[in-house]
């Protein structure tokens, strides 16, 4: 039966699931409080000629988005030219540099480099990492998580004892690799899950794959090009975007949701799906509706906050790669102070991105866009003031690494963003920036569920659900819930 159906945001989640949903023949409508589509992936312009992607800048596990677009008849080409970048990223320790290349061949010389024997440790890791990726792409993230059952089968069961479901990933990564730089290396990639690499379990070394094997790209015209081609291939669905409009509340009657307040006038639907921050969407509904309590929320393990800065720099930086990760000091020191004492760190590690170093139309001729993210605790004391501290910081770091003396001078437009706009801009729970971190007790059915438990008609996707965390994963979850609400016809 055709529904008329309610998308609230349109992040990668609702750009997915609004697609999907059109194309089973619902009259779909996607509600954006932003003047744009893309949630945190969103991109903006300066007077001064700078393009700056405003979020996700790793485009990793390539196949998982090519999915998307060949379930609509598409290619990725079809919309963006994807470039494939050697190296994939610089490492930056106290004592040296590290260039990542492409390709396993070249990755197993570098493990080799710098450990006897780690090219046969890699080439192993990198199996067995491959191993995790096939199975866990093809049997795990494309579930509801409803129930434990739905992840029981032959070949699942089989698989069980080759996934470490139980170990945790810096135990893993230390019986593959005995040095330093090798397991910083490894452990890296799971930042991105939002936790400390010996609360992920080994499973997600599925992500050393993803990434490492398939290798790091970027999308001509930023990492946006990939929002504008989602949104173009839901709307040849037939799906119909209203921007500047803010879901303000949630009505339910009888076990079903029966409206949305928008900017202030009342429209019904047959089904809404929330691609909104779980936690505030369950704001805007009764409290007998709610799928969780504060205390619930309050308990979980979030993924990081970010400082952030957006910088164009009147000059270029011939020394600096497009990816550039400043790991000087232990990773161990800055995720405490993320997960336990829950305070600015005292020696940050951070990422810069220069597109400009790739894509020459994300900055003026002769200049530079640059992107700092350096990874915070939630619901942390943010100023201006101490932004501007850790500015200072990440400047001095990145002239001793590119030779060049006082920076700041350089810069010609600036932007700063962290904890206190995540929570502005996308209602994000303690200023989070990436969802919920990927533990082992927050994993699958141990996740907030993709349906409400009270009401048969409202759904939730984006990364305080299943799968998780990461654009692919958000991808896929709003394909999920598309996937539930039509088995409901």
């Amino acid at each position: 039966m055709k529904k008329k159906i309610a998308v609230i945001g349109a992040g990668f989640s609702g750009l997915s699931a609004s697609a999907y949903l059109a194309k089973s023949g619902h009259e779909v409508h996607v509600f954006e409080k932003h003047g744009q589509p893309g949630g945190r992936a969103r991109q903006f312009s300066t007077d001064e000629g700078y393009v700056f992607d405003m979020g996700p800048s790793w485009y990793w596990m390539p196949d998982i988005i090519e999915n998307f677009f060949m379930d609509f008849g598409y290619k990725a080409s079809d919309f963006f030219e994807l470039v494939s970048l050697n190296p994939q990223f610089e490492m930056i320790f106290a004592d040296e540099k590290i260039s990542v290349p492409e390709g396993v061949v070249e990755l197993k010389n570098l493990a080799e480099r710098l450990e006897q024997g780690g090219g046969a440790q890699m080439e192993k890791f990198l199996q067995s990492a491959k191993f995790k990726y096939e199975v866990g792409m093809r049997d795990f993230v494309y579930k509801p998580a409803a129930r434990w059952s739905e992840f029981v089968s032959i070949t699942t069961l089989k698989s069980a004892w080759k996934l470490d479901l139980l170990t945790n990933f810096r135990t893993y990564v230390a019986t593959y690799f005995k040095t330093t730089k090798l397991r910083t290396l490894m452990e890296f990639p799971v930042i991105f899950l939002g936790a400390s690499p010996k609360q992920i379990p080994a499973l997600y070394s599925l992500m050393n794959y993803g990434g490492y094997a398939l290798g790091t790209h970027y999308p001509q015209g930023g990492f946006y090009q990939l929002v504008l081609a989602m949104k173009a291939v839901a709307e040849k669905q037939g799906v119909q975007f209203h921007f500047h409009k803010n879901v303000e509340r949630i009505h339910a009657k009888k076990g079903k949701v029966t409206d949305l307040t928008i900017n202030g006038a009342t429209y019904a639907f047959d089904a809404v799906v929330a691609s909104s921050d779980y936690h505030h969407t369950e704001s805007l509904l009764d409290d007998a509706y709610r799928n969780y309590t504060d205390a619930y929320w309050e308990s979980r393990v979030f993924a990081p906050s970010s400082l952030i800065y957006y910088l164009g720099i009147n000059q270029t930086l011939p020394k600096l790669k497009h990816h550039t990760l400043f790991f000087e000091h232990p990773l161990d020191d800055h995720i405490d102070c993320i997960y336990q004492e829950k305070k600015w760190p005292e020696k940050p590690l951070f990422y810069v991105c220069c597109p400009s170093k790739t894509d020459k139309a994300m900055a003026p001729i002769g200049k530079e866009n640059l992107f700092l993210l350096m990874p915070l605790a939630t619901d942390i004391a943010d100023d201006e003031s101490i932004r501007e501290k850790y500015l200072t910081e990440m400047l001095s770091r990145i002239e001793k690494h590119i030779g060049l003396s006082d920076l700041r001078s350089k810069i010609e437009y600036k932007r700063s963003y962290c904890v206190q706009d995540f929570r502005t801009d996308y209602n994000a729970y303690g200023g989070n920036a990436y969802g919920l971190a990927n533990t082992l007790s927050q994993t699958a059915v141990l996740k907030p569920k993709i349906s409400n438990k009270k009401l048969k008609n409202l759904w939730y996707t984006g990364q305080l659900t299943v799968p998780g965390p990461g654009v692919p994963p958000s991808i896929i979850s709003g394909k999920i819930a598309a996937r539930e609400i039509d088995k409901q016809r």
